[in-house]
């Protein structure tokens, strides 16, 4: 096995002062990125009321942030390695609060796009230099995947807290509040983590290529977006063209980087069949379960009626599972083994998903409550121990690139996931039955219809909401069905590929 693969020195045994104080700075960060994911789920029916996005639009809106940042993470995580992660983290931050201001502020559905893939640029700065950090903090395993589970409970801690916090905005204030909730937890990230991070960097790194950069980011946002424009509008020429545009630039990275002497990402780490099925896993598993939760919030808004605060609160078992989860992930798997818990905590993922096929608009909370409960301790299981195996795979000078394809394919799983799962709900939902007098704007998103509905006599409009929520609900149940089958396969395949794997 090559060096550049050899698992974290044991012998490690120096420990930086106030590394958990450091800690709670990284936690910061990624509760930045995970609120804001949330609360753009709990503002999309406000922002289609504001805004009038068509459905596609609406759909870009909730996947071109994931699109930019997957395409710019590997290059952010290897800059990272290069200039200082603290250095990176910190004017990330700093533009992440920024551009929400822009976000808050968008006046159109281009404009919103817009914002909305400058704050992926910015994004992709944060995850990768707070999952290296750590690998920097932390040399004892034991301590590092207590740290890991901080770090990842407080990504779930972050979907639990937008939601609430959101949901009491948007009662009292325009959708834009949500986003301005950045700013105060950006300015306590920056001005303790300037007091309290240690500065690291890989001390032979080579320059940053720029070719590299560019070929990752143009492979990765041609390929998404082909898949996207397939999922949507069927096969034609040019979704052909951005596909094999996309395989040529991400087919011409890789062969780059075998040939460089310092590349930009050593490709020698996917000989690691533990990295690789970790990576592997962390992207099937968002992508099966991107679709309901980009979905979810509209489901229980403008199919069941509940205003927003409560919709938030909803959402609660979810993040409290995997908090709990992650918290004891570590130790878990190293009892158990790392094989079982990432698989078992997929395979409840799966049937938790599979249970929510059976959602119609009167479904009482209690069911869907519980199936949130299981998906939140399965996925908090699971992307913790994964994490966990990714530092761990790779020394610490390359912690910054190993963490950024592990952040890649969550993202990636996500766009690919809102696109594929998402294009089927819409889909589906498109083709209700309406009366006569629906605006065809109604068939563009439910929230749309729930606008139209205002303008409409009340018999035709009762007709038409009732077509409309049932018709979202039957996308729902495809969407989910097929997010369980992917889970449920993954945890299989999770099983061949992290056995004997340790932490």
């Amino acid at each position: 096995m090559t060096s550049a693969l050899r698992p974290a020195d044991a012998t490690e045994t120096e420990q930086r002062p106030g590394r958990w104080l450091a800690l709670s700075v990284l936690v910061l960060a990624v509760l930045l990125v995970a609120v804001d994911a949330t609360v753009l789920g709990l503002a999309t029916p406000y922002i289609s009321e504001d805004l009038d996005p068509s459905g596609t639009q609406l759909l870009w809106i909730g996947d071109v942030y994931s699109f930019v940042i997957a395409g710019l993470l590997v290059s952010m995580g290897s800059l990272g390695d290069r200039i200082g992660r603290k250095r990176i983290l910190l004017g990330g931050a700093t533009a992440f609060g920024a551009i929400s201001v822009l976000n808050a502020y968008a006046t159109t559905p281009e404009m919103m796009i817009a914002a909305r893939a400058l704050l992926g640029v910015a994004g992709a700065t944060l995850m990768p230099a707070t999952l290296a950090l750590i690998r920097n903090l932390f040399h004892d395993p034991r301590e590092r995947s207590l740290a890991v589970g901080v770090w990842g409970a407080a990504a779930s801690a972050g979907t639990a807290v937008g939601p609430i916090v959101g949901g009491f905005l948007l009662e009292h204030f325009w959708w834009g509040s949500v986003f301005l909730i950045n700013l105060p937890v950006m300015v306590v990230l920056v001005l303790v983590g300037i007091r309290t991070l240690p500065e690291s960097r890989n001390p032979d790194p080579g320059p940053w290529d720029l070719a590299s950069v560019v070929l990752s980011l143009v492979g990765m946002i041609a390929l998404v977006y082909a898949v996207k424009e397939a999922a949507a509008h069927g096969l034609t020429a040019v979704t052909a063209a951005a596909a094999l545009l996309g395989a040529a630039a991400l087919l011409g990275f890789v062969r780059r980087q075998l040939t460089m002497p310092k590349p930009l990402l050593d490709m020698r780490l996917f000989r690691s069949r533990g990295f690789s099925g970790a990576v592997l896993a962390d992207l099937l598993t968002v992508l099966g379960m991107s679709g309901l939760v980009f979905f979810l919030s509209q489901y229980l808004q403008l199919v069941q009626g509940r205003p927003p605060f409560e919709a938030g609160l909803a959402e609660l078992p979810a993040a409290v599972g995997a908090v709990a989860a992650g918290l004891v992930a570590g130790r878990a798997a190293r009892r158990h083994s790392v094989r079982t818990v990432v698989s078992g905590g997929l395979a409840a993922v799966g049937v938790a998903l599979a249970a929510l096929t059976t959602l119609s608009q009167s479904t009482g909370y209690p069911i869907l409550g519980a199936a949130l409960l299981v998906v939140g301790v399965g996925a908090g299981f699971s992307f913790t121990v994964t994490a966990d195996v990714i530092l761990s795979s790779v020394p610490k000078e390359q912690a910054g690139a190993a963490s950024a394809v592990s952040e890649t394919a969550y993202e990636l799983g996500a766009a690919l996931g809102i696109a594929l799962l998402g294009s089927i709900v819409m889909g589906v939902y498109r083709d209700f039955a309406s009366p006569a007098g629906t605006p065809a704007a109604a068939h563009e998103s439910l929230g749309a219809a729930t606008e139209a509905a205002k303008a409409m006599p009340a018999d035709p409009a009762a007709q038409m909401l009732t077509a409309a929520r049932d018709s979202f609900v039957h996308g729902l149940h495809l969407a989910s069905g097929a997010g369980a089958a992917v889970l449920l396969a993954t945890s299989a395949a999770a099983w061949f590929l992290l056995r004997d794997q340790e932490l």
